[in-house]
C-alpha cells in the first residue's frame, strides 16, 4: 500500500469523526449531562466487547512510530484535555500523530488521537480546546457505543464481528507504527460514524466545557469558521467543487448550519463583561519544537490553497519570519514565473525576523543572485551558512558562493 493510498484511506475514515455535515436542530447546551464520569468502566456485554477491542488500538496507537514524543508537548496536551474533558477528564489519554491534516478523534474508552496538523491551524489555546472538547463529549455521552449499537441493528451481526475481530487482531503487529496501520485505525473509526444528532450533541456539550474552562465560547465556532473557508480556498485552487477530492473534508457539505448553531450556543453561554482566557503564548511555547515542523509538512501536501489560507489566518495574530517564509515556499514550488517576484519579496522580509528559519536565507541568496545581485547574494548565503553550517547543502552553497 503506497503511502497516499494509505492517507487517503485513513481520511476516509477517520474525516467523518470532525465532519459529519450540517447538525440537526441546534440543541441548546444546558440540556445535556455527561453519561460518564470518574473511573468510569464498561457496564455491559456490548460495551465490555468493545472496550476489549480499543484497549488493543490503543496499544498499537502508543507504540506507532508516527507519534510525536516531545515530552512537553505531550503534558501540555494532557493538561489540555484534564481541563475541558469534563468529569471523566482525568481517565483520558491523548496522542498526538505526525499527520498534516485538521483532524483529532476520540475512541470508546476515552483516548484521543490529535493530527499536527490541528495545532498548526489553531491561533490559540482556547481553539485547540474546543476541538478537544468537541471530542471529548463524543466520549462523556457514549455517542460511539450508541454508534456500534446502531451500526449492528442495520447490518449482518456476523459481518460485524468478523470486521471487528480483523482490525483487533491486526492491532498486535505486521505494520505496527506507520502511517499504513494508523490507515487501518482510521478505518476502524467508520463504525463510529455519527449521526447529525450526534454531532449537535457533541458541539453544545463541547461549547458548555470550554466556557466552564474558562475559555472563550466563540471560540469552538471560529475554528468551525476557519476549516469551512480553507476547504474553499482549496477547491478555488484546484478548480475544484468542495466536496469532491481526498481530504478528510471532501465528503461532507460545508457545515454553515453547524456553525451558525455554534455561534448562537456561544452567545448564550458568554457573560458579559467577562474576560476570557484564549491562552494564545502558552499555546505557542508549547507548540515551539515542532512549530517549523508543522509548516514543513503542510507545504509538502502541495495544496497551495489551503497552505496560503492557513498563513494568511495565523498572521491576523501578526506576521513573523516562519509564515512569511511558508507562503514565499508555497509559491515559489508552484514553479511559474508569475508567482517568482511574490515569492522573492517574502523572502526578503521573512529575513528580517529573528525567527526566520535558515532556510529563508539560503533561498533569499539564489533570488538575488538570479536578480543579478551577487554580492548581496553571496552575503545572504554566507548568513544561512552561519546559521547552518552542517546542512547537507552547505558544500555546494559555499561552491556558490565562491563563483
Amino acid at each position: 500500500m503506497s503511502a497516499e493510498v494509505s492517507r487517503r484511506a485513513m481520511l476516509a475514515g477517520a474525516g467523518a469523526t470532525l465532519l459529519a455535515g450540517p447538525a440537526a436542530a441546534r440543541i441548546p447546551p444546558g440540556s445535556l449531562k455527561p453519561l460518564i464520569g470518574p473511573g468510569y468502566k464498561a457496564v455491559d456485554t456490548d460495551e465490555k466487547g468493545l472496550w476489549q477491542q480499543m484497549e488493543r488500538v490503543e496499544e498499537e496507537v502508543a507504540g506507532s512510530n508516527i507519534l510525536v514524543r516531545d515530552p512537553g508537548l505531550n503534558a501540555y496536551l494532557q493538561g489540555l484535555i484534564g481541563k475541558v474533558g469534563g468529569p471523566a477528564a482525568r481517565d483520558m489519554r491523548i496522542y498526538l500523530a505526525r499527520v498534516p491534516e485538521f483532524n483529532a478523534m476520540m475512541f470508546p474508552t476515552g483516548f484521543t488521537v490529535v493530527f499536527t496538523g490541528l495545532l498548526l491551524r489553531m491561533r490559540d489555546e482556547a481553539q485547540l480546546a474546543g476541538v478537544i472538547a468537541h471530542e471529548s463529549s463524543h466520549f462523556l455521552l457514549k455517542h460511539q457505543l450508541r454508534s456500534w449499537r446502531d451500526m449492528k441493528r442495520k447490518s449482518n451481526i456476523f459481518s460485524v464481528l468478523a470486521m471487528g475481530a480483523g482490525l483487533a487482531g491486526g492491532a498486535t503487529g505486521t505494520y505496527t507504527g506507520d502511517l499504513v496501520r494508523l490507515a487501518e485505525l482510521g478505518t476502524l473509526l467508520t463504525l463510529f460514524r455519527y449521526s447529525r444528532q450526534l454531532e449537535a450533541e457533541a458541539d453544545a456539550l463541547g461549547v458548555k466545557l470550554i466556557a466552564e474552562a474558562g475559555y472563550a465560547p466563540l471560540s469552538m465556532s471560529e475554528t468551525w469558521d476557519q476549516l469551512i473557508t480553507e476547504l474553499e480556498w482549496s477547491a478555488r485552487e484546484r478548480r475544484k467543487r468542495v466536496d469532491r477530492g481526498y481530504s478528510l473534508f471532501a465528503t461532507h457539505p460545508a457545515p454553515r448550519e453547524r456553525l451558525a448553531d455554534l455561534r448562537v450556543s456561544a452567545a448564550e453561554l458568554t457573560v458579559a463583561g467577562r474576560s476570557y482566557d484564549r491562552g494564545r503564548e502558552r499555546y505557542l511555547r508549547a507548540i515551539a519544537p515542532i512549530r517549523a515542523m508543522l509548516f514543513d509538512d503542510q507545504v509538502k501536501l502541495n495544496d497551495p490553497g489551503a497552505s496560503n489560507y492557513i498563513v494568511e489566518t495565523l498572521a491576523k495574530d501578526g506576521w513573523n519570519g516562519q509564515l512569511l517564509f511558508t507562503r514565499a515556499e508555497v509559491n515559489r514550488l508552484r514553479n511559474a514565473d508569475k508567482y517568482h517576484a511574490a515569492s522573492a519579496a517574502d523572502y526578503a522580509a521573512a529575513v528580517r525576523y529573528p525567527d526566520a528559519p535558515p532556510d529563508a536565507w539560503r533561498w533569499h541568496g539564489v533570488m538575488l543572485m538570479k536578480e543579478g545581485r551577487r554580492d548581496e547574494g553571496r552575503k545572504a548565503l554566507q548568513r544561512y551558512l552561519a546559521l547552518a553550517p552542517n546542512a547537507p547543502d552547505a558544500p555546494f552553497v559555499r561552491q556558490l558562493i565562491q563563483s
